[in-house]
């Protein structure tokens, strides 16, 4: 035990070395970025939206032009955006990671995207000499902030063994569940379960309003019985003081049943929580997640 301790020490050290490039400066990307400063890591970012990058200098992280420009300056490199374009964008671009023609390199996708984008990305990033690892993240805003997240990954052992303790730093758990892309197939399954979810607390809170039930009787019976959970405290919370504003976007959601979907998920919970997100994203896709009790109410 005293030798695996000291051997994680001794791998914290060594990663602590190294120059970390971020991509990505969303609701996800500026906490976890942010637990990489505080840890000590030199980092560099990149954002389209170049607000969000101001908003860091006050930390002390440099800022690059362009993901072809943080690629060069750094040794590994972090990406969180919202969908497939994004990363075609980021790598391929004129100005995109491939074009830096860099080797030695490890970029860990931490985005939701389809298996089929990693898969593609990652033999991009092999024909050049750099390491991809697909690590999406379970867990929202709060997780991140305070480096709770759980991060499901995909790719080589060795390259994951070389980065878990970046890895550490973001999550309380980091897993490699497979080969590449099976980080992404992971994340696409409980997010699958995040629907279910967020469907069925907002039907059992409509049925127990169709009812003369109040929310608030609903929901305290939810969390102190059997079927409590985080979740259902959070968003239950959100349904009592009508607040919508989105930790997780109810657009994310829409999106990630779209990949699973194209990915085989056809079972009968998950096809009426398709049909229902797809419905609600037009009208309620910048709220959260919880506002789907929005759409099932008309």
């Amino acid at each position: 035990m005293k030798l695996c301790t000291t051997q994680k020490l001794n791998n914290t050290s060594t990663m602590n070395t190294k120059k970390i490039g971020w991509i990505g400066l969303g609701n996800m990307g500026i906490p976890m970025s942010q637990q990489l400063i505080k840890a000590g890591y030199p980092v560099t970012v990149y954002n389209r939206s170049k607000e969000k990058e101001a908003s860091l200098k006050a930390t002390g992280v440099a800022i690059a032009s362009s993901p072809n420009e943080l690629i060069q300056q750094t040794d590994i490199v972090f990406i969180m955006v919202s969908n497939d374009e994004a990363i075609s964008e980021i790598f391929n671009g004129d100005s995109g990671l491939l074009s830096a023609k860099t080797t030695g390199k490890i970029i860990i996708n931490m985005s939701t995207v389809s298996p089929g984008i990693s898969k593609q990305m990652a033999a991009l990033c092999r024909e050049q000499g750099n390491d991809y690892l697909d690590a999406p993240v379970s867990g929202s805003v709060k997780q991140a902030q305070e480096g709770q997240l759980v991060i499901m990954a995909g790719g080589l052992p060795e390259t994951f063994e070389r980065v878990k303790p970046l890895l550490e730093v973001l999550g309380k758990l980091a897993i490699l569940v497979g080969d590449t892309g099976a980080g992404n197939s992971a994340k696409l399954a409980i997010n699958t379960l995040l629907g279910f979810h967020a469907q069925g607390l907002a039907e059992t809170v409509l049925f127990a309003q169709q009812n003369n039930i109040k929310t608030e009787d609903m929901l305290t019976i939810i969390n102190n019985g059997a079927m409590s959970n985080v979740f259902a405290k959070i968003k239950g919370d959100a349904i009592l003081n009508d607040n919508y504003q989105a930790a997780f976007a109810l657009k994310h959601i829409a999106k990630d049943l779209r990949l699973a979907k194209a990915e085989g998920l056809n079972s009968p919970l998950a096809q009426a929580a398709y049909q229902t997100f797809q419905a609600a994203e037009a009208e309620h896709g910048d709220e959260d997640i919880i506002a789907v009790i929005k759409q099932i109410s008309k």
